[in-house]
């Protein structure tokens, strides 16, 4: 695929418009609405870490609003059991046979409000959706629609009332992306949009509309794989998440199945761009969102007030850069 290709793309172009539609919505979170539009092209999962106010679940919300795509919220509490998820078997007194009524996970994109809100067993129902697409009770399998993906929003952990993510759960995110307090210009649009009436639950007296569907999603995946990668960017991701194991801070480094996630989102990345080759400032662009919630740090490391992006960031300043 040439570059002319990629800048021609009308896939391109029409998720291209879906950062338009949510910014009709959301204010200031460019960076957040790339991260969704990645996640859906590698068909991974995003989690966003935020305060509570941050607009959070309204971005995800308008993101899905301005894609066609059907989409559920579960709000994670301590009493969510995990069939309230996935669904379960029902017994019909009139046919005297139990029937599976779906869950909320029986979507396109799910949000899941407040993931570490539950407790692990809770998160654990997901598990399996994120990871094989499917749900299976009493031994048969259920197949989730396609494009399926998993928005999940939690709060940092030092919050009341949170339980950390499992490993095994953190690992099945694509990316992990960081909703910051807005700056005083971001913060003064916001208010003004309120006072002039801005309803957060009527997206459409907003402006956003549909302008792009999962045809279009499936267009821009089969693009994406076309994206040329270059033997020395390989090495180049390789040698990144290699160096994460190396490092003396941290007491577990990124896994091979990190390594693919960086590589997928570089792709997106790139393809989004304009661009039908992966360059190794794509990586290293991609690396903090990807990388940081594989990565756990050493005990000493975190007296020293250390933080994983600042680990991971000394990684990419010692790993020597592909020309």
């Amino acid at each position: 695929m040439t570059q002319t290709t990629q800048q021609a793309s009308p896939a391109r172009q029409a998720l291209g418009d879906v950062r338009a539609e949510v910014a009709k919505a959301v204010v200031g979170q460019e960076t957040a609405v790339t991260s969704l539009l990645i996640c859906l092209l590698c068909r991974g999962h995003i989690l966003f870490e935020g305060v509570p106010g941050t607009a959070k679940t309204l971005l995800v919300r308008t993101f899905a609003a301005a894609l066609q795509v059907g989409t559920k919220r579960v709000q994670f509490t301590p009493d969510l059991m995990p069939g309230d998820i996935t669904g379960s078997l029902i017994y019909d007194a009139r046919s005297s046979e139990f029937t599976f009524r779906e869950g909320p996970v029986f979507t396109n994109l799910l949000l899941a409000d407040e993931i570490n809100r539950t407790p692990p067993k809770t998160q654990a129902a997901l598990l399996e959706a994120m990871e094989e697409r499917q749900v299976t009770l009493e031994g048969t399998p259920r197949r989730l629609p396609e494009p399926f993906m998993v928005a999940a929003t939690q709060n940092p952990v030092e919050y009341e009332g949170t339980y950390p993510l499992p490993e095994a759960q953190l690992d099945r995110f694509l990316m992990k992306v960081r909703i910051d307090l807005p700056q005083r210009e971001a913060e003064l649009e916001v208010l003004g949009r309120h006072a002039r009436g801005f309803d957060p639950s009527d997206l459409a007296a907003a402006g956003v509309r549909a302008v792009a569907g999962p045809a279009d999603v499936e267009q821009a995946r089969r693009e994406v794989r076309q994206v040329v990668v270059h033997p020395a960017v390989l090495a180049y991701v390789v040698d990144v998440v290699r160096g994460t194991r190396q490092s003396p801070s941290l007491q577990m480094g990124v896994s091979p199945r990190g390594a693919t996630a960086l590589l997928y989102a570089a792709r997106a990345w790139a393809w989004l761009a304009g661009r039908d080759y992966v360059s190794p400032d794509d990586v290293k662009a991609l690396a903090f969102p990807t990388l940081r919630h594989r990565v756990s740090l050493r005990p000493e490391a975190e007296l020293d007030g250390l933080s994983s992006d600042a680990v991971i960031e000394s990684v990419l300043a010692s790993v020597p850069v592909p020309r």
